[in-house]
């Protein structure tokens, strides 16, 4: 299996998402079920056989990591969906999840078998996968921030924050556990646990501002919208978390978590 397969793959699954959006509309929880499992795993089948391509983890590159993000998304809406029918849910996780999916697409990277020493640890492939799905968990947070920011009619009720919070509180566990195990790979990989590497310390902000965000939810006098800016913020720093630290001049030739 190559990287030029992957729209062969990427098609069906799609249209395979779009249907249980479409049947999640519509009430046909059935449908909607299974027809989002079987897309996820048509997915998933491309990551495994990648997998075994590269005979490494698909997980070196941004396109690899976003490969991940993309199977993801549909997960947390799905979660979202099963445990809350909010019926809306698969058709934005499965927006965004095209919109990474087409990224890779018009941008691929150079997907190669060489996995540089540091890469080679056995903590580096549970560090990736554990935060791409924090990633994920928390992508379904900001559009349930969005939603009720923006498209809400009628004043949100006590159990869709809940619902939020939740989301946030799933993310944000998987985030520290990412951070731990990636702590044990710098040990291993570098001989230290924390170097306050450009990327590091944008992992550190990343995860106060959630911390931030749930510690305000707390209090007796908080306002809700406020909250759900903090979380928009948080998502944003996520995001220059995740890539947009390739793009600092700060982590060019100094970071060691930039494998371009």
């Amino acid at each position: 299996m190559t990287w030029d397969n992957f729209i062969y793959i990427a098609i069906p699954a799609v249209l395979l998402w779009t249907t249980g959006a479409w049947a999640a509309w519509k009430g046909k929880t059935t449908v909607a079920y299974a027809t989002t499992v079987s897309g996820l795993l048509v997915f998933f089948a491309f990551i495994l056989l990648m997998w075994v391509s590269l005979e490494r983890p698909p997980l070196r590159t941004m396109g690899e990591t976003r490969l991940w993000y993309s199977f993801f998304l549909p997960l947390a809406g799905l979660i979202v969906f099963f445990r809350w029918k909010y019926k809306w849910i698969l058709s934005f996780s499965t927006l965004l999840s095209v919109v990474f999916i087409c990224i890779n697409l018009f941008k691929p990277e150079i997907h190669s078998k060489t996995l540089m020493p540091a890469l080679q640890s056995p903590w580096f492939a549970p560090h990736v996968i554990v935060y791409m799905f924090a990633y994920a968990v928390l992508g379904a947070a900001m559009v349930m921030a969005l939603y009720l920011l923006f498209f809400k009619k009628k004043a949100a009720s006590g159990e869709e924050y809940e619902i939020t919070d939740n989301l946030v509180y799933v993310g944000l566990a998987f985030m520290t556990f990412g951070m731990l195990f990636g702590a044990l790979w710098a040990k291993e990989a570098w001989g230290h646990y924390w170097s306050w590497d450009p990327k590091e310390t944008w992992a550190a902000i990343t995860w106060f501002a959630y911390l931030i965000y749930v510690h305000y939810r707390q209090l007796p006098t908080h306002r809700p919208r406020l909250a759900l800016w903090i979380l928009l913020l948080a998502f944003i720093l996520l995001q220059m978390c995740w890539w947009g630290i390739n793009y600092l001049p700060s982590a060019q030739g100094s970071s060691v978590h930039v494998y371009n």
